[in-house]
């Protein structure tokens, strides 16, 4: 039997991530280099500036998407965003909720959410719809939503 060493396949043009589907929080731009290299899905709370973003995907070099509060996302600059889509990381816009409540260094996405976007997804439904159902269940970001039902993710 075949050992799967990969963490990334790529079947019919959708990458498979085979990992919990949970987005590590950086609130401070001290925390970066603390980061562990294998993050895959990070939260960048902080107005972060083009170095921020590049000493973390440096730290992080796994790094497959980066989400930004829909406060800072329009500051981002058009060529950390270039070069964040030359590396294959999608940039995504959005807020996390009770993460600072909580105190928390990550933000999970439950097993049965994810599963139900990829089943609405399947079954033709339309991004807003797919939205309009999750965000009724779960405060999540509409951009991590059409991320999830575009790409399979086993939790």
């Amino acid at each position: 039997m075949p050992k799967h060493h990969n963490q990334l396949l790529i079947v019919a043009n959708y990458p498979c991530i085979r990992y919990p589907m949970k987005l590590r929080v950086v609130s401070a731009r001290n925390e970066i280099q603390n980061l562990n290299p294998n993050e895959r899905m990070i939260h960048v709370g902080f107005q972060a500036n083009n170095s921020d973003y590049l000493n973390l995907i440096q730290k992080c070099p796994k790094s497959r998407i980066i989400q930004v509060p829909f406060t800072y996302y329009s500051s981002l600059s058009q060529s950390i965003l270039m070069f964040m889509d030359i590396q294959g990381i999608k940039m995504l816009e959005g807020d996390i909720w009770d993460c600072e409540e909580h105190q928390t260094d990550y933000f999970s996405v439950d097993d049965s959410i994810v599963e139900e976007i990829r089943s609405l997804s399947k079954r033709g439904a339309s991004s807003e719809e797919i939205e309009d159902q999750i965000q009724r269940k779960i405060k999540i970001a509409p951009d991590l939503i059409n991320y999830i039902s575009k790409n399979e993710i086993y939790a």
